[in-house]
């Protein structure tokens, strides 16, 4: 076994200048650190198998989560099910880093799902 941080795991750019950190990448839980900077956002979708938790570690973040948006502080997390349409997004001026644990992995299990289908 192997203590993991940011400074050893594997690392990896999304978005608009988004990074990840896989601090454990197994076929059944993903445990990944993110950091994304103001104004970012990641695509709105849905994972077909794996439920998530978003966690955050500092900052204020935006899950927007089958058309209601939630807003986390540091401290708070939120449970997004599978099948769920849902977006994270950084509305304010400072960076956030969140935890994001999904089980089974959500890597290969991601369809777009554009607000207009959503029915809000």
């Amino acid at each position: 076994m192997t203590i993991v941080s940011t400074g050893n795991a594997e690392h990896y750019h999304w978005g608009q200048a988004c990074d990840g950190w896989h601090l454990l990448a197994l076929d059944e839980l993903s445990v990944i650190e993110e950091r994304l900077p103001p104004g970012s956002f990641e695509q709105r979708h849905r994972h077909a198998r794996a439920r998530q938790f978003f966690y955050v570690l500092q900052g204020e973040l935006t899950v927007e989560l089958e058309g209601v948006a939630h807003h986390l502080h540091h401290g708070e997390g939120l449970h997004v099910p599978p099948c769920s349409a849902h977006q994270v997004r950084n509305d304010s001026t400072d960076d956030v880093r969140i935890m994001v644990v999904s089980s089974p992995k959500s890597h290969g299990d991601r369809t777009a799902a554009p607000l207009e289908n959503a029915g809000v």
